[in-house]
């Protein structure tokens, strides 16, 4: 299989959680951005912020595409329903253990011991992200689910 189309592939399914995550925002139902939170972790400016979160997010999405397709080699699974697994099982650690301790490592994120200072400003997301919404956990897995079963489906469809 080429490498282009893992890249691409790659790109198709971060768009595709990017687009369910953002829409979640419009909609009220979560007020989570992780670009924002990526971004925040290089500058202070909230608007520049947004930028540079997008650009590692975009990245971290192809590097996590080959990680799956490890993982889809590995197994001997290539199909939509298991990058699905793949992607719940990721959206839960994340949600479960990635989240809760981002406070502890991100210069600028309040934590739920000590409060906001003038440097740290963001809200801590809390367990499963529930300080954005009670709606975050289940986007974020429905989102991650997405992103799995996409990567699968294109792999799937190629072999």
């Amino acid at each position: 299989m080429s490498h282009v189309y893992l890249v691409l592939w790659g790109l198709l399914a971060t768009v595709a959680m990017t687009a369910v995550l953002r829409a979640s925002q419009g909609f009220g139902w979560s007020r989570l951005s992780l670009p924002l939170l990526v971004g925040t972790f290089f500058t202070g400016k909230r608007d520049r912020a947004v930028v540079w979160g997008y650009v590692v997010y975009v990245i971290g999405g192809w590097l996590f595409a080959f990680l799956y397709f490890l993982l889809f080699d590995s197994i001997g699974l290539h199909t939509w329903w298991f990058g699905a697994l793949a992607g719940l099982v990721h959206g839960l650690f994340l949600l479960v253990c990635v989240l809760p301790l981002l406070p502890f490592v991100h210069p600028r994120m309040a934590s739920e011991y000590h409060g906001v200072t003038a440097q740290r400003q963001l809200e801590p997301p809390g367990f499963m992200a529930v300080n954005y919404g009670y709606g975050t956990p289940l986007i974020t897995l429905a989102a991650q689910a997405l992103y799995g079963a996409v990567l699968g489906g294109f792999v799937q469809l190629a072999r």
